[in-house]
C-alpha cells in the first residue's frame, strides 16, 4: 500500500495570495461571487419577497406623496375661492392612506429583511464553522487565527448586509430615481430638463468623493484590524508584559496604533461631512431653479401653483436616492471583497480526506507500524526520514530525542493529522489512509503536553469524547486519573465551570482532567505526547500512577520528556535529526554509552528530564 497524498484546491494549507487581509474593496460586480452568494437567498425567498413588497410600497409612497401634496395645495387654493372643502377632505384622506402605505411598507421591509439577514448570517457562519472543523491541521499551522476569525465574523456580517438589504436598496434607489424623473418629465418637461441640469454636477461630485472615500474607508478598516490585533496580543500576553514591566511601553505602542485609528476615522468623518452639504447645495440649486423658472410659468399661467409645489418636493426627493446609491457603491465594493474571501475559505479542501473506498476500523487496534516513513511540514524540509518502527500489541514504546528531533511528528502521523511524504503508517495491518478518520481516531487516545479544556463544566470536559457516559462513569474515570479528590473540593464539584481554556485550574489539575477524558474514552491505543512535561512534581506523581494503570493491556507510544516515564517503557527509541539512531531498554541504552547515555548524563539528578 502506498502513501496517499491529500489534495485540495489550495493544498489544504495556506490560503492563496488573493486571500488578503488588506484587500477590503472588490469590484462593484463580481459574477463568480454573485453566483455563489445568490444561493443563500433560496431558502429565504418568501421573507425576501415580503421585504421587497414592503420596499415597493415605500417607493410608491415616496413617489406619490409630492404629487398628492401638490394636488392638495390646488384644493386649498380652490377652497379659498369657493369655500368647498369636499375636494380637500378627499385628498387629505388619500394622503393619509399613502402615508400609512409607506409606514406599512417600511415595517414589512425592516421586519422581513431583518429575518433574511439573520437567517443568512446563521447559515453562512454555521457552514463556515462546519468547514473549519474539517480542515487539516496544516491549514491552521499556516494561517493566523485572527485572520480566520475575521472571515467568520466581519466578512460574513458584510455579506449579510449586502444580501439582506444592500442589493434591494440599490434597486429601490434606482427605481425611485427613475420614477421621480419620469413623473417630473410628465408633469412639465421643460422644467424637469432644467432641473436635471444639476445632475452632471452631482455625478462629478459623487465620483470625486468616492475616490477619496474609498481610500479613507480602506484606512479605517486596516486601522481597526491593527487595533484589534494589538489588543488581542496585549490581553493574551498580559502575564509576560507584567513580569517584564512592559506596561508603559506597550501602552505607548497601543496609543500610537489607536491614534492612527482615530485619525483614519476623523478623515472619513470629514469626507462624510463634506458629502451631505454638497448634496444639499445642489438640491438647493435645483430648488432655486424650480422656484425661479417655475414661478415665472405660474405667473404666466403656463403651470399651476400645485405643480410647482410638487416639483419643489420632487427635487428634494430626487437627490436622496443619488446619495444612497453613492453610499451603497462603496458598501457593495466591500461586500464583493468579503464575498471573495469567504468563497476562498470555503473552497479550501481538507488535505486529509477519507478515500472513496475507506473502511471502518472495527476491532480494537493493537499494532502500529512505520514503514520507510518520511515526513515534513514544509516542502523540501523533512523532519522524519526513513522511519521503520513496529509497536507490538500491548507494548509500551518511548520516543526520546533532543528538541526538534521529530518526536511529536510520529504521534501526528499515527492519528493521521498529517499525511506522510513517503512510506506508510499502518494500524493492525491497515494503512491509515485506507480507513475512515473517525474509526481510526476512535481507536487512539491522545494526551498532549498542553491540556486543553473547553467551555463548560468539568464533567462536560471529561465526557467530551464519550457523550453517552453516565455520571458514575465520569466519576470513576476521574478517580482513576486521581482528579476526583481535587474536583470534589471545588465549590460546585463536577459542575464547576472552567474558565477560558481552563485558566481557573492549575496546569496539573487541567492535565488530570484531560487524563480522565482519555480514560473514559478507553482507547486500545494510547499516545502520550510529553503529557507530564508541564506539571509539577506532585501532579506528575499522580499522573504516573494513573498512566501505569491505564497503559496495562494497551499499545502505548510515549513521547518522552520526563525519564521517570521512559525507564518503565518496554522499549526506548532514540531520534536524532529525524532518524532512529538507537533502540533498546533503559539499561541497554545506558550500557551502550551512545546518544541516550549522553542525554541521560546531561540531566540533573533531581530533575531527570529530557
Amino acid at each position: 500500500m502506498s502513501a496517499h497524498h491529500g489534495s485540495g484546491q489550495h493544498g489544504g494549507g495556506q490560503l492563496p495570495s488573493t486571500f488578503d487581509a488588506d484587500k477590503v474593496m472588490g469590484n462593484v460586480y463580481d459574477s463568480a461571487v454573485v453566483r455563489r452568494l445568490i444561493k443563500y437567498l433560496g431558502p429565504v425567498r418568501s421573507d425576501l419577497g415580503l421585504g421587497a413588497a414592503g420596499m415597493v410600497m415605500r417607493s410608491v409612497s415616496t413617489v406619490a406623496l409630492p404629487l398628492l401634496v401638490g394636488i392638495a395645495f390646488e384644493r386649498i387654493l380652490s377652497a379659498v375661492q369657493t369655500g368647498d372643502l369636499s375636494g380637500l377632505n378627499t385628498i387629505v384622506l388619500i394622503v393619509l392612506g399613502v402615508i400609512v402605505l409607506g409606514w406599512g411598507g417600511r415595517y414589512l421591509e425592516e421586519l422581513f429583511l431583518g429575518y433574511v439577514g439573520q437567517k443568512i448570517l446563521y447559515r453562512v457562519r454555521t457552514q463556515m464553522f462546519d468547514h473549519l472543523q474539517r480542515l487539516s491541521l496544516r491549514f491552521f499551522d499556516q494561517n493566523k487565527v485572527g485572520r480566520i476569525m475575521s472571515r467568520v465574523q466581519n466578512d460574513v456580517q458584510q455579506i449579510q448586509e449586502l444580501l439582506a438589504s444592500g442589493m434591494l436598496n440599490v434597486v429601490f434607489s434606482a427605481l425611485t430615481l427613475v420614477a421621480i424623473a419620469v413623473v417630473m418629465l410628465v408633469m412639465n418637461t421643460h422644467l424637469a430638463l432644467l432641473t436635471l441640469t444639476v445632475v452632471p454636477a452631482l455625478a462629478a461630485v459623487t465620483f470625486i468623493w468616492q475616490r477619496y472615500a474609498r481610500q479613507a474607508f480602506i484606512k479605517v478598516r486596516r486601522a481597526i484590524a491593527t487595533v484589534n490585533a494589538q489588543l488581542q496580543e496585549g490581553i493574551a500576553g498580559v502575564r509576560v508584559t507584567q513580569s517584564l514591566t512592559r506596561e508603559e511601553i506597550n501602552s505607548e505602542q497601543f496609543d500610537n496604533v489607536n491614534r492612527e485609528h482615530y485619525s483614519a476615522n476623523v478623515r472619513a468623518a470629514r469626507l462624510q461631512a463634506v458629502m451631505w452639504p454638497m448634496v444639499e447645495i445642489l438640491t438647493a440649486l435645483g430648488t432655486a431653479l424650480v422656484i425661479y423658472f417655475g414661478g415665472r410659468q405660474v405667473l404666466a399661467g403656463e403651470m399651476t401653483a400645485g405643480i410647482l409645489v410638487a416639483f419643489m418636493l420632487y427635487v428634494r426627493r430626487f437627490f436622496e436616492p443619488v446619495l444612497e446609491l453613492a453610499m451603497e457603491y462603496v458598501e457593495i465594493q466591500r461586500a464583493m471583497a468579503s464575498g471573495a474571501r469567504i468563497i476562498e475559505l470555503l473552497d479550501v479542501e481538507p488535505e486529509i480526506a477519507d478515500a472513496p473506498q475507506a473502511i471502518e476500523l472495527q476491532a480494537p487496534a493493537k499494532e502500529i507500524k512505520f514503514r520507510g516513513v518520511s515526513f515534513g511540514y514544509t516542502p523540501g524540509l523533512e523532519v522524519l526520514q526513513d522511519i521503520a518502527l513496529t509497536v507490538d500489541p500491548g507494548e509500551t514504546v518511548a520516543i526520546v530525542g533532543r528538541t526538534g528531533a521529530g518526536k511529536s511528528s510520529l504521534a501526528n502521523l499515527i492519528t493521521r493529522f498529517y499525511e506522510v511524504n513517503s512510506g506508510e503508517v499502518t494500524v493492525d495491518g491497515y494503512n491509515v489512509n485506507s480507513v475512515t478518520q473517525q474509526s481510526l481516531r476512535r481507536q487512539i487516545g491522545v494526551v498532549t503536553q498542553d491540556p486543553f479544556l473547553f467551555s463548560g463544566s468539568i464533567e462536560d470536559n471529561i465526557r467530551y469524547g464519550r457523550l453517552e457516559a453516565s455520571r458514575e462513569e465520569v466519576i470513576e474515570a476521574a478517580k482513576k486519573s486521581h482528579a476526583h479528590d481535587f474536583i470534589v473540593r471545588l465549590q460546585r464539584g463536577y459542575d464547576t465551570q472552567v474558565g477560558e481554556r481552563g485558566e481557573n485550574l492549575s496546569a496539573g489539575q487541567r492535565q488530570l482532567v484531560c487524563l480522565a477524558r482519555a480514560i473514559l474514552a478507553n482507547p486500545p491505543i494510547l499516545v502520550l505526547d510529553e503529557a507530564t512535561s508541564n506539571v509539577d512534581t506532585n501532579a506528575e506523581r499522580l499522573m504516573q500512577k494513573s498512566l501505569r494503570r491505564l497503559m496495562k493491556g494497551r499499545t502505548c507510544l510515549i513521547i518522552a520528556h520526563r525519564l521517570s516515564t521512559v525507564t518503565h517503557a518496554d522499549r526506548i527509541v532514540v531520534l536524532e535529526q529525524g532518524r532512529i539512531v538507537e533502540t533498546g531498554t533503559h539499561r541497554e541504552l545506558l550500557a551502550r554509552k551512545g546518544l541516550y547515555h549522553q542525554m541521560f548524563g546531561a540531566l540533573s539528578a533531581p530533575d531527570l528530564s529530557l
